[in-house]
């Protein structure tokens, strides 16, 4: 994804400099891009977040109306989530668009800002300008937690992709954070 409104797709196998396909319907900067295994997702400064279906061949756009800051598949692949700067998560039906839910609370105004699904699609997280990251209950819309990283802004987040783990990244580090019953594999009793 690109500051020129594009998302270039390269062949990583023949190493050629030319990228085989420019997907160029965004009007604006893309801030974020997430690949499956036959899909592209991207979010646009232009308000758009839009999936490509590979196999298909087919464009889905949704019109969000500010300006897209991160975007990502949820891990059973039913639904996106995408984070603008209206300071607001947004959970939309991956084949409708339908707003399945809205998530507030955290700050984001300004900068490009990660959203996360937890590893068992159970919770929406958001980094903020405040220095936190929250969490909210995925169905209930609730805030569920609040992590406090540091004193400015987390720029970016990851979620492991099935352990209750998560990076942030703030002021020049990155943290791991996990749950206080976390167990990694293989290193039990004994």
């Amino acid at each position: 994804g690109s500051i020129d409104s594009t998302v270039r797709c390269w062949d990583c196998r023949s190493r050629r400099p030319d990228p085989v396909q420019v997907l160029d319907e965004a009007k604006d900067g893309i801030s974020s891009v997430k690949v499956s295994d036959h899909e592209i997702l991207s979010g646009s400064v232009d308000g758009r977040v839009r999936r490509y279906d590979l196999r298909a061949g087919q464009l889905y756009s949704d019109y969000i109306g500010t300006p897209i800051t991160s975007v990502c598949f949820s891990k059973d692949g039913q639904c996106t989530l995408a984070a603008s700067l209206d300071s607001t998560l947004r959970l939309l039906d991956k084949e409708t668009g339908e707003l399945l839910g809205e998530y507030t609370g955290h700050r984001s105004t300004a900068y490009r800002l990660d959203c996360v699904l937890s590893e068992q699609d159970t919770h929406v997280g958001s980094a903020s300008e405040d220095g936190n990251v929250y969490f909210w209950d995925l169905v209930e819309g609730s805030l569920a937690v609040t992590l406090a990283v540091g004193r400015s802004v987390v720029q970016s987040l990851s979620f492991h992709p099935t352990l209750p783990c998560l990076l942030a990244a703030t002021q020049g580090q990155v943290q791991l954070w996990r749950e206080e019953t976390f167990q990694p594999e293989g290193d039990g009793p004994g």
